[in-house]
């Protein structure tokens, strides 16, 4: 990957609508090879898909909370992991090292709904052994932008 290419993923990062022409006229290069760079990022897996932001609260989606969830044994993580992937609230599913087995980051409705995520979901998967709750009040950053590397950094 060389400067090119960082440049071409921080554009993206940054608008993820820009064609491949503007691209190509912020990178100095024709939209052909433009194309090509943006399938080799893909095929090696540095670009691994495209979203929209979107604003959780106007969908209806007012609580943000972080859940450490304990797993008393490895030989649980993967039907965990499983349930987990499943859940359309669970937007990030984390395995940290700890006191926690996993972190989640979910967004639902309201404080009944999360208790209904907690209780009735989260708590019943085999091997749960607790989960701890941080609601988040407001947020000051929420970011999905990641720095590509540029001139000098190692990968």
């Amino acid at each position: 990957m060389d400067d090119l290419d960082s440049r071409i993923i921080d554009l993206l990062q940054r608008d993820g609508r820009a064609t491949q022409l503007e691209l190509s006229r912020a990178v100095g290069l024709s939209q052909p090879a433009v194309a090509e760079r943006i399938r080799k990022l893909e095929e090696r897996g540095v670009i691994t898909g495209y979203s929209a932001k979107v604003d959780a609260a106007r969908l209806g989606k007012d609580i943000t909370a972080f859940i450490g969830v304990g797993i008393e044994h490895p030989k649980y993580f993967e039907g965990f992991a499983q349930k987990v992937l499943a859940m359309p609230e669970v937007l990030e599913a984390h395995r940290v090292a700890g006191q926690d087995s996993y972190v989640l980051k979910v967004r639902t409705t309201n404080t009944k709904t999360l208790d209904a995520l907690l209780v009735q979901t989260l708590r019943l998967i085999d091997g749960v052994t607790r989960t701890h709750s941080t609601i988040v009040l407001s947020s000051i950053k929420e970011e999905t932008y990641v720095a590509p590397p540029l001139k000098g950094d190692r990968l």
